[in-house]
């Protein structure tokens, strides 16, 4: 048990039966990859329930299960509503980029979020400052758009242990945390997004590589933060 268990909560067996057989299908034919959920199915939309203890020893089986599926997408985070399980648990994990990366994507160490929330951290001037970049999701397969979203975020919640998280995170972690966290609240990129941004994979390989959208801006007429 872990300390996630101690606190209280009970464990819902339907739940936790029903998480069982979605790793039992995904591990006897997806070597433990799950299928990864769609916009425009209602998982997506709902605010997801705090995670209380509701899966027992079941909740490592389905991190890992989660963490498999992040990394065989590719992806830098997953939220278990993207798999079907409205719960608020999320993994995030990214190599990183150059030093030269203006989205300052620097490496984030694999780990778990449990009930997370986050704040924008004030800036120089006193209000947190907010940087637009381009980014994509596993649940709205093939497109990317531009976000602006806090540069700096104070995290809180817990891991998978029920240790206590408080910490700043800046830059494309930051960025990583608002992705996931807000598909805890049953929100999707696409509704912060500047939308004549929207762009095609395809079309961002090939006109608008550069991490920097400032020439997207210009050309597709959206503006920056």
């Amino acid at each position: 048990m872990t300390r996630a268990d101690r606190r209280g909560g009970a464990v819902d067996p339907a739940l936790r039966d029903a998480v069982r057989d979605l790793l039992e299908v995904a591990e006897s034919q997806r070597d433990g990859v799950l299928p990864i959920v769609q916009a425009g199915d209602p998982v997506l939309r709902r605010r997801a329930v705090a995670y209380t203890g509701q899966l027992g020893d079941e909740l490592g089986r389905l991190l890992e299960s989660m963490r498999r599926t992040m990394h065989a997408a590719p992806g830098v985070g997953l939220a278990a509503p993207q798999v079907g399980i409205p719960l608020a648990l999320a993994v995030m994990e990214d190599a990183g980029a150059p030093d030269d990366d203006p989205r300052e994507r620097t490496p984030l160490p694999y780990r778990v979020l449990v009930n997370p929330r986050y704040e924008g951290v004030p800036g120089p001037h006193g209000e947190p400052e907010r940087v637009a970049f381009y980014e994509g999701c596993l649940s709205v397969h093939g497109w990317q758009a531009v976000v602006a979203r806090h540069r700096a975020v104070r995290l809180t919640g817990q891991d998978e242990t029920g240790a206590a998280i408080d910490e700043v995170l800046t830059g494309w972690p930051a960025r990583i945390v608002q992705h996931e966290t807000d598909h805890l609240a049953g929100e999707l990129y696409l509704d912060h997004a500047e939308t004549r941004s929207l762009t095609s994979n395809d079309n961002l390989a090939r006109r608008w590589a550069d991490p920097d959208p400032r020439a997207a801006a210009e050309a597709l007429g959206f503006p920056l933060a």
